[in-house]
């Protein structure tokens, strides 16, 4: 098993004019989950709890250092009705590196900025539909 580190992580999104850009100078941080729902089919009678698998879901979140640059990017997709593509490469993008595609609506965007600090930006996404895995 090959370990990575998160230094080369390729984080990429649409621009308003729907073109994968390449937004990974700005960030520093990429949260990824993908979750499944679960519903209760628990009767009486059982001694534990049973389950059945539901819907899944993935809400992606991701930070870094402001830019007027990345702002350009991300201030025109914000809650636009068109979604956005989102790619995703833990590991870079070195021919066979895994990476995470899907389509998604850029649901917040925020800058935070503070006397004697760096001005930083974060936002997420709501995964609609299926996530992708696929290589480089």
């Amino acid at each position: 098993m090959a370990f990575v580190h998160g230094k080369s992580t390729d984080f990429r999104i649409d621009n308003s004019g729907g073109t994968l850009t390449d937004i990974s100078a700005y960030c520093d941080s990429v949260d990824f989950p993908q979750t499944v729902e679960t519903a209760e089919t628990t009767v009486f009678g059982n001694a534990n709890k049973t389950y059945i698998v539901g819907l899944k879901d993935t809400t992606v979140s991701f930070s870094g250092k402001w830019d007027s640059t990345l702002d350009g990017v991300l201030a025109p997709i914000l809650g636009q009705a068109a979604t956005v593509t989102i790619q995703y490469g833990p590991a870079g993008t070195t021919t066979g590196n895994v990476k995470y595609t899907a389509e998604a609506i850029l649901t917040s965007y925020q800058t935070t900025g503070a006397v004697g600090d760096v001005v930083t930006f974060s936002a997420e996404a709501q995964v609609t539909g299926v996530v992708t895995r696929g290589t480089y």
